[in-house]
């Protein structure tokens, strides 16, 4: 079954914003940038919308399409749905209790994230040089 997920990177200067994954989901244990799946008649962007209000309390004001990556876990196939986030009210939190950080875009590569999003880690951190 594919799994349809818009994901948000939240960017404030040359910062973007990280929440870290439960032990007990899928990827546990790594980093990603927030965001949720797409409900069945929902666009990507107004998951996208929703998710960040949930997850983070951040009301989205401006963003652009990025990218679309398919990936293959091999027991969950996605198609994660990227979202620059370059404008928003509120201040991003972890609202269901993840551990949540600001990252400088140039430590991305510190982090360990989950196989779909190095992709997307690799171009951040390349266009920020």
């Amino acid at each position: 079954m594919l799994v349809k997920v818009a994901v948000g990177i939240v960017l404030r200067n040359d910062f973007v914003f990280l929440a870290l994954r439960k032990a007990g989901q899928h990827q546990g244990g790594m980093w990603e940038f927030p965001g949720g799946k797409c409900e069945p008649s929902e666009s990507a962007e107004a998951a996208l919308v929703r998710e960040l209000e949930e997850e983070c309390g951040i009301l989205v004001k401006a963003c652009s399409f990025f990218k679309v990556i398919s990936h293959d876990y091999g027991d969950n196939k996605v198609e994660l749905c990227f979202y620059k986030v370059t404008e928003f009210d509120g201040e991003p939190m972890g609202k269901e209790g993840q551990e949540v950080r600001w990252v400088a875009i140039s430590d991305l590569l510190k982090y360990q994230f989950p196989d779909a999003n190095l992709q997307i880690v690799n171009e951040l951190v390349s266009s920020s040089k």
